[in-house]
């Protein structure tokens, strides 16, 4: 039976779908197959060319329900489901269906009131602090809001992913044949954390090829 993993949340703009594609270009690069769901209907559906995981469009009507029955069918495969934004009830329904659940959500109060429910709501989810700020005054700032807003759930918090540039690159219909090392090295500590928590293991990353 295949591990799903859920990216989800009822605020918008908290990167859930580009976390979706680093989680899945991350696992593929550790050795893992991996197929990346689509869910979201303000996206579009995004070529295999490039990728070393499975793009899946699964935003008609039964796709999202066939493709969750073929991955807990087969071994050894991970799903990396794109819960879109603002769906509360399509989250519940994938949240129930998921082994893993990440809340992505960035350094802003609004987003961390959000996410807060969001934990309370589901209390075996894990907060994802995405496009962190790299400049040290921003980041203590967002550091003091975490403080400030959930230090209560410190405890189900993974590391942040930084911001940075590249990460569009994932979200072209192609990948490029190189893609910077900091966006590879990002993807890979975000898939190590997921497998972590998954209790799964994984490739040694000294095997893998950064660009560097």
């Amino acid at each position: 039976m295949a591990q799903i993993v859920c990216v989800l949340g009822n605020k918008g703009g908290t990167g859930k779908t580009t976390l979706s594609h680093m989680i899945s270009h991350g696992m593929a690069l550790l050795g893992k197959r991996v197929v990346c769901v689509l869910t979201d209907l303000e996206r579009e559906r995004l070529s295999k060319d490039g990728r070393l995981y499975l793009p899946f469009d699964a935003r008609e009507a039964g796709n999202l329900s066939k493709v969750v029955a073929t991955l807990n069918r087969v071994d050894d495969w991970f799903g990396v489901i794109d819960g879109g934004g603002n769906r509360s009830d399509a989250d519940s329904h994938l949240a129930n269906q998921a082994d893993l659940v990440l809340l992505p959500f960035r350094d802003s109060h609004e987003d961390m009131r959000t996410v807060l429910r969001d934990l309370e709501w589901m209390p075996r989810a894990w907060g994802l602090p995405s496009q962190w700020p790299a400049d040290d005054a921003a980041r203590r700032a967002a550091e003091a809001s975490i403080d400030l807003l959930l230090g209560a759930y410190r405890h189900r918090l993974l590391d942040p992913v930084p911001h940075l540039w590249a990460t569009k690159l994932l979200l072209q219909d192609r990948i490029p044949r190189g893609l910077p090392w900091q966006l590879t090295n990002a993807c890979v500590a975000l898939a190590m954390q997921v497998f972590e928590l998954l209790d799964v293991q994984y490739e040694s990353p000294a095997a893998i090829d950064t660009g560097r």
